[in-house]
């Protein structure tokens, strides 16, 4: 069940490191000036890294909504298959709480939200709601929190070893390249690692990748972000379900 959940958590990962100017259009800001990649896999120094976690720090102190278009890949080594979803993605972060959505369009409809702690998951096609509760597996939940649930740079050194690689282009825009090592046995048992390309003109992450075990991995992509531009309708974070929808929850 740990493993489903990780995955849910995931999914909203992008949202983690995004500058909001309250009532304005994104404001571009100088990016932070990195070395080039190095050529082996020895990553850049310290001082670089810190870079990024101070200003990934002061871009979350005002991070308020966000809305994205996002590309799921979830791969499969012994199918050797590609599970390729895309849809839109809802943040909302008020009185230090949390609320998140994501509403999958393609190739089927599916709906999830976090909200009050807890992760539900939409199926129309079965109409059902699998719920999972999140306090159960606080550890193992908080390592993923700092990565989409408004998270500052500096909460990544808490649950992960934390290397700076280099600088790669993601459709045409420089991003510094993070590797995540889980500190946790439990969520380094599922994730040996994780990639985050972050935007360092605006702390956004661009694209993350999740990889698990037995050569597994987990691509997402997001793009067309709208932040702090209006606010959402409460019926954002609640599930479209029917009267005949029936509710599970995994032990």
């Amino acid at each position: 069940m740990m493993y489903r959940l990780a995955i849910l958590l995931l999914a909203f990962s992008a949202f983690s490191f995004c500058q909001v100017q309250s009532g304005k259009p994104l404001e571009e800001k100088p990016a932070v000036s990195l070395p080039p990649k190095p050529q082996t896999e020895k990553p850049v120094s310290d001082p670089d890294l810190e870079k990024i976690l101070t200003a990934m720090d002061e871009s979350s102190a005002s991070f308020r909504t966000a809305e994205v278009d996002f590309v799921w890949d979830q791969y499969q080594k012994v199918v050797d298959d590609h599970d390729i979803q895309t849809g839109k993605g809802f943040f909302r972060r008020q009185n230090n709480n949390t609320q998140m959505a994501a509403e999958i369009s393609k190739p089927e409809r599916k709906q999830i939200v976090y909200t009050n702690g807890k992760i539900r998951f939409y199926q129309p096609k079965i109409d059902q709601v699998t719920e999972y509760d999140g306090t159960t597996h606080k550890t193992e939940i908080e390592s993923f929190l700092v990565l989409g649930f408004g998270g500052r740079g500096h909460d990544l050194p808490k649950q992960f070893q934390v290397k700076l690689l280099g600088m790669e282009k993601i459709d045409g825009v420089d991003c510094a390249k993070l590797e995540l090592v889980p500190k946790s046995n439990k969520v380094l048992n599922m994730f040996a690692s994780i990639i985050l390309w972050i935007d360092t003109a605006h702390d956004v992450s661009l694209k993350q990748q999740a990889f698990e075990t037995g050569g597994n991995f987990r691509i997402a992509f997001y793009k067309n972000l709208k932040l702090n531009e209006k606010k959402f309708n409460d019926d954002v974070f609640k599930l479209k379900t029917t009267k005949n929808t029936t509710i599970v929850t995994p032990k």
